[in-house]
């Protein structure tokens, strides 16, 4: 994951859950696992970059047998992953913004970062 400089106004934590993204660049959605979460928003990485503050729809699921939370988000940075290994593919590191997510849905993810924030 790119170590660039830290400019969130959210913490975040190192949490693996699914997200599918939903863009209109791509015909199909991208299915992966976060990298990190913060009340702001996520960074996951795409097997395809995503043009820069393009909005894409996101179904977030936080635990696998509840209702996913369902928003927009606004890309805010690619980063190109080169991978050393031929018969890997190229990756792009990605941060997207929440946009249009309900005040619920940023509580849930507040008392998710908090608790695993007390858990390190």
């Amino acid at each position: 994951m790119w170590d660039g400089i830290n400019r969130r106004k959210f913490p975040r934590a190192h949490f693996p859950c699914k997200i599918i993204i939903l863009s209109s660049e791509h015909p199909k959605s991208f299915t992966t696992k976060t990298e990190n979460i913060g009340c702001g928003g996520v960074c996951v990485v795409l097997p395809k970059p995503l043009k820069l503050f393009s909005i894409v729809g996101i179904q977030l699921f936080l635990e696998e047998k509840s209702s996913p939370i369902e928003c927009s988000g606004r890309i805010v940075w690619v980063v190109g992953r080169k991978s050393s290994k031929s018969f890997k593919p190229e990756s792009f590191d990605t941060g997207i913004e929440f946009v249009d997510i309900k005040e619920e849905d940023i509580e849930k993810i507040a008392k998710l970062v908090e608790k695993l924030s007390k858990e390190k």
